[in-house]
């Protein structure tokens, strides 16, 4: 039976090792016209190569015992007769057409790598290098010219290398105040540079997290992967509105919006290169490329392309996959010829910073079924494993993020971050241990949740009062437990302990507050229902981004934010997006993957289903208590 298949299908690929080599065998299912490479680099198979997958470098070499995949020219080029007669092919050449069994063989040397994302161990592999090269200068009988020499002597290195007029033009003088004895830069296949002497031990680029509120920059040295600095900076496009869709009203309507709003995101990054570079001691123009997760809306204004349609249905937005431009295109301020990559998109509200989230965890390359969480005013959740899994977006609103509630505020000095009710007594947890301000995301979440437990709202969120708890409280905190202007609060600090005014939660909060999880509830419910999955077979539950890793795991499971899972499964993992651009940044084989995530990860629009609403109204109340494992 022909096993060929369309590129929709998805086949069976298994990695043996060779013979006498412990390791385990890999098994993976990838599209049709797949490279070996990348269906490799999706299982973290590390297979040698320095070319990046372009065919030059001639490392990459597996043997094909089971699908056939025809010869191609660059195999030829590498491989002898005999090796091809027996199966040995390229792996960045050899695409996938059928079930495929192939075997890698045994690094000649022990990998560099290191811990990053969610438990990973990462080889690091960047797509900048540095090559030290000599060479006698040429002379009446080798005039050879010097662009056609120096990439003849890259390709027997196994660098492909290709180079843009401005790079052409400093080339003459470069190599020749350099005495041919010099370092090329390159980032993938383009000549960035020619340092004179020895450079290879200065070599730097940094990671981007693109918030839409604030943006986070490491400075990472590539040859060792080890982060030299980091800074974080509030996105200096906030004057313009807080969230997406106040960022797009801006670039409809004026006429320099968009252009307004693409310096802005540029001078952010540019502040935080200066500080990074500072902090380091490393001149800015060492610092060869950029890696930059940010959504969909982010990203598209960072490069200066018009938002709009991602606002309105079918919401599309210009650019899906990965893009690679130069620094200096987007008024980046680092090597002149350095360049910047952006994340794909999985959908227009699951974008490159929930790619890159998903490379920090391997949620989709995983054994074990588990669900992400990013909890924020969009809310963007993932669940799933290698087989399969599905992605969406669920619009929550601002209350996470203390917007629309009474006392709220952002996370900063004086946000009441915890909330703990005991028996007699309210005790908080603010920022930087300053007096009480106001009530941020996690504070409002462990308010509702305390509310809930110690008997003082019920299960549909009605805050109940005095008369309703006379006989069950102390006065301690029946004093806590008003009404103002009709309607209900509790006092979560009192002037004394303010040193000015009295911070309420309201009834108006709890609202706000169910409106914002439900909506996520609903999108995890949903994802859950479309998967055939039940909340015991959840594995983990991963609760990410700035806000997410301040969240206490026993209040979101009380309120019904996330499944009632054991507490042991939630886990905060911080700011996954930062991790995965730093993992882009490191290992080009898991940038291939990060690529490949929008043809795996299935995208499920919410607002297309029949049953959306249905579920939002069923997951706004609280789960019973004695319902919580």
């Amino acid at each position: 039976m022909d096993q060929t298949a369309t590129r929709t299908d998805k086949l069976k690929v298994t990695f043996k090792p060779k013979d006498g080599d412990r390791r385990e065998p890999a098994v993976t299912r990838v599209p049709a016209g797949t490279t070996l490479f990348h269906a490799a680099a999706w299982t973290g198979q590390p297979i040698e190569s320095t070319c990046g997958g372009r065919g030059t470098c001639g490392k990459c070499r597996v043997k094909v015992i089971e699908g056939a995949c025809p010869i191609t020219p660059a195999d030829q080029d590498h491989l002898g007769e005999a090796d091809l007669a027996a199966g040995w092919r390229l792996s960045c050449q050899a695409e996938v057409r059928h079930e495929t069994v192939c075997e890698i063989p045994r690094l000649l040397k022990t990998p560099k790598t290191a811990a990053f994302g969610v438990g990973r161990q990462v080889l690091l592999d960047p797509n900048v290098h540095k090559v030290h090269l000599r060479f006698p200068e040429p002379d009446l009988h080798d005039q050879q010219p010097d662009f056609e020499r120096l990439r003849d002597i890259l390709r027997r290195e196994g660098f492909a290398m290709t180079a843009t007029l401005p790079v052409l033009r400093t080339l003459p003088k470069a190599l020749r105040d350099a005495e041919f004895d010099f370092t090329a830069v390159l980032c993938g296949d383009a000549l960035l540079a020619i340092e004179k002497g020895d450079t290879t031990r200065v070599c730097y680029g940094a990671a981007f997290d693109l918030g839409t509120t604030t943006i986070v920059g490491t400075l990472m040295d590539l040859g060792t992967g080890e982060p030299k600095a980091v800074a974080s900076q509030l996105n200096a496009q906030a004057i313009h509105g807080g969230d997406v869709l106040s960022r797009i009203s801006h670039t409809m309507g004026r006429a320099q919006g968009l252009g307004e709003l693409q310096q802005l995101a540029a001078t952010t990054i540019n502040q935080l290169l200066e500080q990074l570079a500072a902090r380091a001691g490393v001149p800015l123009d060492r610092i060869y490329e950029i890696t930059v997760a940010g959504n969909a809306t982010m990203t598209h204004l960072l490069l200066g392309i018009d938002p709009e349609p991602i606002s309105v249905t079918p919401f599309i937005p210009a650019i899906g996959r990965g893009v690679e431009v130069r620094a200096a295109d987007i008024g980046l301020a680092v090597h002149p010829e350095g360049r910047v990559y952006l994340f794909p998109s999985i959908g227009a509200y699951v974008g490159g910073d929930i790619v890159a989230g998903l490379l920090a965890t391997a949620l989709p390359r995983g054994d074990a079924l588990r669900l992400f969480v990013d909890v924020g005013t969009n809310g963007e959740i993932a669940l799933g494993s290698e087989p399969r899994t599905v992605a969406t977006a669920a619009p929550a609103g601002p209350a996470f993020e203390g917007a629309e509630i009474s006392c709220g505020m952002r996370a900063t000095t004086g946000a009441i971050e915890g909330v703990t009710i005991t028996a007699d007594a309210v005790a908080l947890q603010t920022i930087e241990d300053a007096r009480p301000v106001g009530l941020c995301g996690s504070g409002l979440i462990d308010a509702v949740a305390q509310l809930y437990r110690r008997g003082l709202m019920d299960a549909t969120g009605r805050m109940l009062g005095q008369d309703d708890l006379r006989d069950r409280l102390p006065e301690s905190l029946l004093s806590r437990v008003v009404t103002v202007d009709g309607v209900r609060a509790f006092v979560l600090a009192t002037e004394e302990e303010t040193g000015g005014r009295r911070i309420l939660f309201s009834q108006k909060d709890v609202r706000q507050l169910q409106f914002a999880k439900g909506s996520i509830a609903a999108g995890i419910r949903i994802l859950m229902k479309v998967m055939g999955v039940k909340p015991e077979d959840l594995r983990e539950i991963l609760l990410a981004g700035a806000f997410g890793s301040y969240i206490n795991p026993a209040s979101a499971r009380t309120i019904g934010l996330v499944p009632a899972v054991p507490l042991d499964r939630i886990r905060a993992i911080g700011n996954a997006a930062g991790e995965g651009a730093k993992i882009g940044l490191l290992s080009y084989r898991e940038r291939e993957a990060a690529e490949a995530m929008p043809a795996r990860v299935e995208y499920i629009e919410l607002s297309g289903r029949e049953d959306f609403n249905d579920i939002f109204m069923d997951v706004l109340g609280f789960p019973p208590l004695d319902s919580l494992p």
